[in-house]
């Protein structure tokens, strides 16, 4: 049993604890609102871009690019495939960064010999770890995402695409639904699927001129469009790290008070039995005095 010290210490450091969750707590809740306005900022600009390509699909039958699987419908053979893993740069999110990297190690074990290209602290140490190689030259942080990072990532990734290091490249991260549903996806980057540009439309009615030609103008679009997909995830792992960082101090807030009721309560019963202990003791001595008096002095 705990002394009544050693109970006043551990209420004392609880407290000190459900003062930091708090913290922790209103500073997620602040970086999830401003990340929200951040990126409702932007999204327009993209769905702009991914229009500009549904157009030129629409007005051009087929057109051979490398951002694109053949006009064929042929697929690519597998050959070496590159992982953007997304996670955090630190814990206490809950299972936030455990399910991100589940995921890559999944498509790890599909295949082998993909590259690893991590964004955030957490994920970078977990694959050292692990003694999973990453790919040098690429180090980003996941806090406050911004454009800037991600053109900064779509060139370093268009670079290797373009030099044949990798024939597919897919993104792991996690969709931020809303505040309660929160789900880790594994989505194709590069090459695009011309049916995910397929509104069922049809041709477009109208004829638009691409200068200097359809090629040219889709191959200077699709890197602008591919920076929005990356900052689209970065910003989706951000909003999902946030929400579950909440999630968590919720939790830990929850785990504090009843920690501190049960102390409290135990507190409370040991004051109460010094305090009737001591209360027996004077009564009985008391008592003892009143027995053993002499005679003249009664």
């Amino acid at each position: 049993m705990l002394s009544e010290f050693e109970l006043r210490s551990r209420i004392a450091s609880i407290g000190e604890t459900q003062k930091i969750t708090g913290a922790m707590y209103l500073i997620a809740s602040n970086e999830l609102r401003r990340a929200k306005d951040s990126f409702d900022e932007t999204r327009p600009y993209f769905e702009l871009l991914r229009a500009q390509i549904k157009r030129i699909f629409r007005c051009v039958g087929n057109i051979e690019s490398r951002y694109l699987y053949p006009a064929d419908g042929s697929h690519i053979p597998d050959g070496t495939n590159a992982l953007l893993v997304i996670t955090a740069d630190k814990g206490l999110a809950g299972s936030y960064n455990m399910n991100v990297l589940k995921e890559a190690e999944r498509a790890l074990k599909e295949h082998p010999n993909s590259k690893i290209y991590a964004v955030g602290s957490f994920g970078r140490k977990y694959f050292a770890a692990k003694k999973i190689k990453t790919e040098d030259g690429f180090e980003y942080s996941a806090q406050n995402p911004t454009l800037h990072r991600a053109r900064k990532m779509e060139a370093f990734l268009l670079e290797k695409f373009g030099a044949g290091e990798f024939d597919k490249l897919f993104v792991i991260y996690t969709h931020f639904h809303n505040d309660a549903v929160m789900d880790v996806r594994c989505e194709r980057i590069l090459p695009f699927h011309r049916g995910e540009f397929d509104d069922g439309v049809g041709p477009a009615p109208e004829r638009f001129s691409f200068y200097p030609s359809p090629k040219t103008v889709l191959e200077a679009t699709v890197p602008s469009y591919v920076c929005g997909y990356i900052y689209s995830a970065l910003s989706d792992s951000y909003l999902s790290e946030q929400r579950s960082r909440m999630s968590a101090m919720e939790s830990a807030d929850k785990s504090a008070r009843d920690m501190l009721d049960e102390l409290d309560f135990e507190y409370n019963r040991l004051r109460q039995s010094e305090i009737t202990r001591e209360i027996t003791e004077i009564s009985a001595a008391a008592r003892f005095q009143r027995e053993h008096k002499k005679p003249e002095e009664v």
